[in-house]
């Protein structure tokens, strides 16, 4: 799997508003809501060995062909999910060399209790032990490994975060909501439509949703995308399916959850101002949410990345999808090849923040994302090297 990027001065400019997020972050301050940790991001978190020892991490190598060989890892455990990517840089892009993810369900639980259950942080450890593992396979010298909303919120976040260290040997970093906006941001540049004057992108999450406004000047000749606003809504799919129930969704009760994420987006202060230019818009969704409606309208007999990644879905289309979700039932949604037992109880969940975020952007077109977090992770640290040499213009995918 290889990723190319759009231009190389793109890929600067968003990689390096990232990284002033983060430097502007770069302090403890506790942990609960909205917590972060010291920023651990410029050095890469290297596993622990078979003996317990942590393992060097080697420095920067000196050159450009030297930093073309380093092998990147990205992993993103968030309230529902543990991902990782392993790549190589190439002249235009990276090249995926290995990837893993897992339904971990870590923030099952969190909206009643506070904290993060034994057993979801059992579920989680297992998951990124097999990261670890490869990761020491790859010969992964330069990484970064965050953690997101489940970690930010519950009160004993930190202590599980102390307890990875210990079991596996990786160094978990709990990003705030920004910058999981932005890195998101990042890694979908190269979806972009360009002859538009923008895009509202969304990253529907497990325990939040981000949104990020990105606007495209028309007097720049490079029609470089820049972010002009953000928001992240305190609800993904986990939080909404057990606010709301996930398993027997009437259209009642789904316009219910539709109406709970609808009073949050109110607050989005530059919401009047995207109104004004929707119909120069597009809206562009990394999610499993978006990626199983794109497999659902393809009637793929199986997902399927490569199809999926870049499409472009009209409002009818998703109009027709949802229509279909809506008629199934739970035992008909775990049969879906797109959507599956793991899923089944919160793609409706999913569906009505989508559809939220649809009615408060009524766009006309989707281009739908197999990617985003971990993809922005990788440009940023390859950005950071320099692998990249020039500016010129590369490939979409």
């Amino acid at each position: 799997m290889e990723f190319f990027l759009a231009t190389g001065a793109e890929l600067v400019t968003l990689a390096d508003e990232v990284a002033k997020c983060l430097w502007r972050r770069k302090i403890a301050t506790g942990h609960g809501q909205g917590s972060i940790l010291v920023d651990r991001s410029l050095e890469a978190q290297a596993p622990r060995s078979s003996d317990g020892a942590h393992l060097s991490v080697p420095q920067l190598r000196q050159g450009e062909q030297a930093r073309r060989h380093h092998t990147y890892a990205a992993l993103d455990l968030g309230t529902n999910n543990c991902r990782l990517l392993v790549a190589r840089p190439t002249g235009e892009g990276f090249r995926v060399i290995d990837a893993f993810s897992r339904i971990v369900r870590l923030g099952e639980g969190l909206g009643a209790s506070g904290s993060l259950h034994v057993n979801a942080m059992g579920r989680a450890v297992d998951a990124l032990a097999v990261c670890a593992q490869k990761m020491r396979d790859r010969r992964v010298d330069r990484a970064r490994l965050i953690a997101t909303e489940a970690c930010r919120a519950a009160d004993n976040g930190l202590l599980f975060v102390e307890r990875v260290l210990k079991e596996t040997g990786l160094d978990l970093e709990i990003v705030d909501r920004e910058t999981e906006a932005r890195l998101a941001a990042a890694g979908c540049i190269p979806l972009i439509d360009r002859n538009l004057d923008g895009v509202v992108l969304f990253d529907i999450g497990g325990g939040s949703s981000e949104i990020v406004w990105l606007d495209i000047d028309p007097a720049d000749r490079n029609r470089q995308p820049k972010v002009r606003g953000w928001t992240s809504l305190p609800v993904g799919v986990v939080t909404l399916s057990e606010r709301h129930g996930g398993v027997r969704v009437t259209r009642e009760s789904f316009e219910r959850m539709v109406d709970d994420v609808s009073g949050m987006l109110a607050s989005f202060a530059h919401r009047e101002a995207i109104a004004k230019r929707v119909r120069r818009l597009h809206l562009l969704g990394t999610s499993g949410t978006v990626t199983t409606m794109a497999g659902i309208h393809l009637e793929l007999p199986r997902y399927d990345r490569r199809r999926v990644d870049g499409l472009w879905m009209s409002r009818g289309e998703i109009d027709d999808v949802l229509e279909r979700l809506l008629d199934m039932t739970y035992e008909e949604r775990v049969a879906n090849a797109c959507i599956g037992p793991e899923r089944a109880d919160l793609v409706m969940a999913g569906c009505a923040i989508f559809e939220a975020i649809r009615r408060a952007f009524p766009c006309e077109r989707l281009r739908v994302a197999d990617r985003g977090l971990r993809e922005g992770l990788l440009v940023q640290m390859m950005q950071e090297d320099r692998v990249w040499r020039h500016n010129g213009a590369g490939r979409n995918p």
